[in-house]
């Protein structure tokens, strides 16, 4: 007579628990779910990657989120905006506004010294007004949609509320009217070491990011 107790955990074959008593196997990443979300709180990013706010991106969880062979992305986004397309930009930009300037201003003010230099405050205050319009609006500026690149909410990529918008334009203009453009070489430059993001100081400081609007 067998001696099997159905009550027991053991079975008869060597003491090893039931597959219904074993807990779940992680699937090939690890997920106890086959990496499939257990929940409505779980992450459903479109990329599979880690929840939004994590320092690492979405190509298998590489530190930094700098990806292998490709430009980084941030889960659930387009990738990240490069940087001819996004220095394109800010030229048309800056060419369309000087233009702008110098037309309201030149005429009144006539082609001397003072002219100019109420061409170039005129210049500031348009740019600043030209953004927070712009990217509050639509999340681009014409440069931006010319070189298919527009500014997102870096927690869910949205387009930028209002005050994200003008608080980023602030930051890139008005520095720059006390260091006379330098402010922007420097804005810049912190963009380029920036990790994962490539965000530029006034993006940091509006909490926003630049992405591609293609592929």
């Amino acid at each position: 007579m067998s001696s099997y107790d159905p009550s027991n955990g053991d079975s008869e074959g060597g003491g090893k628990p039931s597959s219904e008593n074993q807990p779940p196997q992680p699937g090939a990443n690890g997920s106890p779910y086959n990496g499939q979300p257990s929940g409505p709180g779980d992450y459903r990013g479109s990329y599979g990657g880690p929840p939004p706010g994590s320092p690492y991106g979405s190509y298998g969880g590489a530190p930094g989120g700098l990806p292998r062979g490709g430009p980084p992305r941030i889960p659930g986004m387009p990738p990240l905006g490069s940087w001819p397309h996004r220095i394109i930009a800010r030229l048309i930009d800056y060419v369309i506004i000087q233009v702008v300037a110098l037309a309201v201003t030149l005429p009144i003010s006539g082609f001397h010294r003072n002219g100019w230099t109420e061409g170039v405050w005129v210049y500031y205050a348009l740019y600043l007004v030209y953004e927070g319009v712009m990217i509050s609006r639509y999340g681009q500026t014409v440069g931006k949609k010319v070189m298919n690149v527009r500014v997102a909410m870096l927690i869910d990529g949205s387009r930028p509320s209002a005050q994200a918008a003008w608080i980023r334009g602030a930051v890139y203009t008005v520095p720059a009217v006390l260091c006379c453009g330098l402010w922007w070489v420097v804005d810049g430059m912190f963009g380029v070491f920036d990790k994962p993001y490539r965000q530029c100081i006034h993006d940091k400081a509006a909490k926003t990011v630049v992405v591609s609007t293609v592929g």
